[in-house]
């Protein structure tokens, strides 16, 4: 049922009127549209009108709580250093009563953003300028926050990356095979199992104060970069809702995991998923651009095991939502989410017969 738009954006400080709202194709999780108004002097102004799925993000009010804290502290960081705050950073919509979201009578959750024109999000990496230019926004928005206290944010979802909770959450899906695919799923299930000695690895290195606790983004894939139309420059980064205390090599693994493969993310025909290693190199190069004046030589020497170690994760991810009846990402069809989990496990293989040229890349750029 089409939500009932008129009744919605009235509860937000929009200006003029409202001519028409558009469905917007982006992301597994939310509800998008395009929200067009026409002020009173006839210019037209675009907004980005999303409603939040509470059943992933079950605590909206501190989700809506960390995104305010956050482009608040950014829009200051961005000012401060001569750029512009209105495309450099997400411009929240407040409501007619002060917050930054809207409850309807039926209990759904919705925000506004401005759009920012003349920039747009890309599935595909079309050059490798493009991959560097989104490893550095990536960079620089983690640069941005290096001061920004982590412990005042919260979990929007608790433990996202913590990949140990994830391989349990695993292994449950396997044994419970509530939906009885196991026997569809077995090469992948065995993968999976061989690789449970990498998966405490990043969470005992911050547990044991190895490496840093930061403000991190946590689902650095490549269409969550704005791309600057005229120069290709990654311009603002965007999807928020994750941005919570983390490690910045669940950003660049993530990243590089998402980008560096030219297929798609659910390839079929396996012959074309890879790590294309000149995407990586770009990654490298534009990440390190923005973050080598403070990431210490740990977090560097593990850059290669975390694009590993977060495309195990996400594989894993694909896997047990996919034994668990996909109840968490968006499908196409009834094998999509064991098909995306195929693609990440042909990625990990790959990196694995590639890694010593992984870590060759990071030595030139560190």
């Amino acid at each position: 049922m089409q939500p009932a738009f008129a009744s919605i954006t009235k509860h937000f400080e929009f200006k003029g009127n409202l001519l028409e709202v558009k469905p917007y194709e982006v992301g597994h999780i939310h509800d998008t549209y395009i929200a067009t108004f026409q002020n009173t002097d006839g210019a037209v102004q675009r907004y980005t009108l999303q409603r939040i799925n509470h059943n992933v993000f079950q605590t909206p009010e501190k989700l809506m709580n960390n995104i305010q804290k956050v482009t608040a502290y950014l829009r200051e960081k961005i000012a401060a250093t001569g750029g512009d705050p209105a495309r450099e950073t997400l411009t929240l919509v407040h409501t007619t009563e002060g917050k930054t979201f809207y409850t309807t009578p039926a209990g759904d959750y919705w925000r506004v953003y401005i759009f920012i024109e003349n920039t747009q999000t890309y599935e595909e990496i079309q050059s490798l300028d493009h991959a560097y230019n989104v490893s550095r926004a990536f960079g620089r928005f983690q640069n941005l926050l290096r001061d920004f206290p982590a412990e005042e944010l919260h979990e929007t979802i608790p433990n996202f990356h913590h990949t140990p909770k994830r391989f349990e959450a695993f292994l449950d899906a396997v044994e419970k095979d509530t939906q009885e695919r196991v026997r569809f799923a077995g090469e992948e299930i065995e993968f999976v199992k061989a690789r449970a000695e990498n998966a405490p690895v990043l969470v005992d290195l911050i547990r044991q104060g190895e490496l840093p606790l930061r403000v991190t983004h946590n689902d650095t894939k490549f269409n969550n970069v704005l791309i600057d139309n005229k120069t290709g420059e990654g311009v603002c980064v965007v999807d928020l809702d994750t941005v919570m205390p983390g490690s910045s090599l669940y950003d660049f693994g993530d990243s590089v995991r998402s980008g560096a493969n030219p297929a798609a993310e659910g390839e079929s025909d396996l012959s074309k998923v890879e790590i294309d290693l000149e995407r990586f190199e770009g990654f490298v190069h534009g990440y390190l651009d923005a973050t080598r004046d403070f990431l210490t030589p740990l977090e560097i020497d593990l850059l290669p095991f975390s694009a590993k170690l977060m495309t195990v994760e996400c594989g894993m991810r694909f896997l047990t939502d996919y034994l668990q009846g996909d109840v968490y990402f968006k499908i196409d069809h009834e094998s999509h989410n064991l098909d995306r989990a195929r693609t990440q496990f042909k990625i990990v293989a790959d990196m694995e017969g590639k890694f010593g040229r992984m870590g060759e890349i990071v030595e030139r750029y560190r």
